[in-house]
């Protein structure tokens, strides 16, 4: 079984930097051919890629957010994890971090596996 969970502060200030983490079990992140991705939903708003890092550490990001974004791993802790610097009040929104596998990786044509999300307010 499978499990992704994604934690870290509900609340940043603007202009501080969001940081979350995903702890992932029942799966190693350096399995060959995953993708650990994350993705956001904002209030009212469907889903936006933000990126993902691939099993041997690559990593790809959103050209709308690739310039605040870092994606990062520890492989002793199998945890993924996401930096959003210099956040404002439109990054609030649900974090989610996902599986992609095989040729699925970006979870385009649908994940197979997502953690429960975290809410994010941005406020001060």
């Amino acid at each position: 079984q499978v499990h992704l969970q994604e934690s870290g502060p509900g609340l940043v200030e603007p202009s501080h930097t969001l940081s979350l983490t995903c702890t992932v079990s029942g799966d190693s992140i350096s399995t060959e051919y995953r993708f650990w991705n994350w993705i956001r939903q904002p209030p009212g708003k469907g889903l936006e890629w933000i990126g993902y890092i691939a099993y041997d550490g690559d990593t790809y990001y959103s050209p709308s957010l690739k310039s605040r974004t870092s994606i990062s791993r520890d492989t002793s802790k199998n945890k993924v994890a996401l930096q959003l610097s210099s956040v404002t009040p439109e990054d609030t929104a649900v974090y989610y971090c996902a599986r992609g596998a095989g040729e699925e990786i970006d979870c385009g044509g649908g994940c197979d596996y997502w953690g429960p999300g975290t809410q994010v307010t941005v406020s001060s």
